[in-house]
Order: C-alpha cells, then structure tokens, then sequence
C-alpha cells in the first residue's frame, strides 16, 4: 500500500473515530456537571440534608452539589453566578433580584410557622403596649414586614413606634440591655434572645400571618431553562423529603440528620422545626395560583415588594410574575 494513502487513510480514521468520540467524552462531562445548590441554616432548607445523606437525587438521576452558607453569603454567591440556585424567601428573591441576580422561584419548600417573631421584654404582653416604645428589627427584612403587619391588624401605625435598626444576630444583646420595649428575631436567634432575658416573650409570631413568609428554591433563569428536566427531578425529590421528615415513624431519623448538620441535639432541633410548615408538591400547588393575599405566593410576593418599595429596599417594584413559574411544581 502506498505509504502515502495509508498515512491519509489513517488521518480520516482518526478523524472519523477518535474526534467524535473525543467530543462524545466532552459532552458527556458537560451534561453531567451538577447542578450547585446553596442551602443555609433554616429548617426549611436543612431538610433537603435529609435527601443528601439518603442518596436520593442519585437515585432521581440528578447530579447536584449542595453548598453549605451563612444565609447572606449564599446570596451573594448567586447573585455572583457561582451556584445555579439557592434557597431564600420569596422576599429576598426580589431583592437579590433588583441587583442583578435574577431568578425564578420552581418550587416552594415551606412557610415560617412561628419562627419569626417579636419578642416583647419582661411585662410586654401585646403589640399594643408598644405604643410610643422602641422596637429593635433589621429595618427591610421579614421581621420589620412582620411587626407592620401586626401593627396594622391591631390598629397601628408604624409611626406609633420607634424604629431602631440592628442587625438580626444583635437581637439578643438588644433585648438585654434594657433600651428598646421590643426586638425582631427567628429562630435560632429569637430563642436565644428569650434565654438572655428570662420572662421576655413572643408577642406576634409568623404563625398569626400563615404565609407572610414563603421559603422557596430559586433558579437561575438560564438553568431552569436548559435544565428543566433535571429540575423537575430535584422538585420532586422533595416530596419524598417531606414524608419521610413528616411521618412519625421516619421522623426522629430525619431530625438526627438536620441536627447534625447544625451542630445542635435532636432536642434541641425538634421544636425549631415545629415552627416551620414544610410544604409537599399537593400543599405548595394550592399556593402556586394567582391571587391575592398571603395565601398565594403571588400575592405574598406583591406584599414583599411594596414593602421593599416603601422601605427603600429598591426604587422600583419588580415583575413579580416574572420571578414565579409553576410548571416545576405542577409537572406530573
């Protein structure tokens, strides 16, 4: 054989073998990278540890990476394209969102159900005896949103306190030092607030307003698009979560792992998740309609944003239909 035909035969061999298979490698790896989530110290969000440690997306068929945050930092790491989706309420998604760090809530993992609150200090017994008081909260965040909420229902204005701005993690030494009536706080940190000052006392929680607060998982639009199947499959995953967090035969295994995650005693964890309403694909589908009110995420995300709106969170109110999008959650 000509040498020189074999040496061309060989190079369109190799062409016709190799490359495709070199690209068929390339591409494989490509649709296999994992889909980077970014989850923080919620009840809400530590029950997908549950699905983690069970191996059950693996089983689902989806490769997913889940990355541990302070719940601040796991929002800038989104807002920074550094993870695909990350967990917050539907609050905060719109303003991470008005930076920049647009998403699209797939799916709704619970409400807070006591959780948040306001805890008066020794002898504070109703919101009312805050009239003409100082009351500590992280001005635009949900338990400044609470507090407003609770004043309106009992005939208040927000004028009729006095704001003090602090940081949520300052709660505690707030309270204790004896110069506001009243301080914002979710749990861990509204309990520990209560431990440092014995007879202090919640006096609105997020379980009077049932959705005031949605939890959700949010997308980056891109992913959701392109990898829509895969987060389906992550959604759904979900639900098995739910059940097996929720029966009582299940139960104590699935706190044993969130407790874990947290560094605190099953115990100790138990109650902080009794305040949380996780949220299974039927629940979160009665939710996921268009309406208004705080029983639809619709219409508890158009409260989020005029609230945002008031308080200078962002100039301009955001296309809150533009954040939701159901099918996820309705997909058979």
């Amino acid at each position: 054989m000509n040498l020189k035909h074999l040496g061309s035969t060989m190079k369109n061999l190799l062409t016709r073998v190799i490359l495709p298979a070199t690209a068929a490698v390339a591409f494989s790896a490509h649709a296999v990278q994992p889909l980077k989530i970014g989850y923080s110290d919620w009840p809400g969000w530590v029950a997908w540890q549950v699905a983690i440690d069970k191996g059950w997306f693996k089983e689902a068929g989806v490769p997913v990476s889940f990355e541990w945050f302070d719940y601040s930092a796991s929002m800038d790491a989104f807002a920074a394209g550094k993870i695909d989706a990350v967990t917050m309420t539907n609050g905060d998604a719109l303003v991470t969102g008005s930076a920049g760090g647009k998403s699209v809530m797939v799916m709704l993992t619970d409400y807070s159900n006591g959780n948040d609150m306001i805890i008066g200090k020794p002898g504070v017994r109703s919101l009312k005896a805050l009239k003409g008081k100082k009351v500590a909260v992280e001005v635009g965040l949900v338990e400044h949103l609470l507090l407003l909420n609770g004043l309106k229902k009992a005939g208040m204005k927000e004028s009729d306190v006095t704001l003090v701005n602090a940081k949520t993690n300052e709660m505690p030494q707030m309270l204790a030092s004896g110069d506001v009536a009243a301080v914002g706080a979710w749990q861990p940190i509204a309990g520990q607030a209560m431990k440092a000052v014995p007879g202090s006392r919640p006096i609105i929680t997020s379980a009077d307003e049932p959705g005031l607060i949605y939890d959700v998982l949010a997308v980056n639009p891109a992913s959701a698009k392109s990898r829509k199947a895969d987060w389906v499959k992550v959604v759904k995953v979900w639900d098995k979560v739910v059940k097996y967090i929720n029966d009582p035969k299940t139960q104590p295994d699935a706190v044993k792992i969130m407790s874990a995650r947290v560094g605190v005693s099953p115990e100790t964890y138990l109650p902080l998740l009794k305040g949380t309403k996780l949220l299974s694909l039927a629940e979160a589908r009665k939710i996921y309609v268009k309406a208004d009110g705080f029983k639809s995420l619709y219409g508890s995300t158009k409260v989020a944003d005029q609230f945002n709106v008031a308080n200078a969170v962002y100039k301009t109110g955001q296309d809150v239909d533009g954040y939701l999008d159901p099918s996820f959650t309705n997909a058979k």
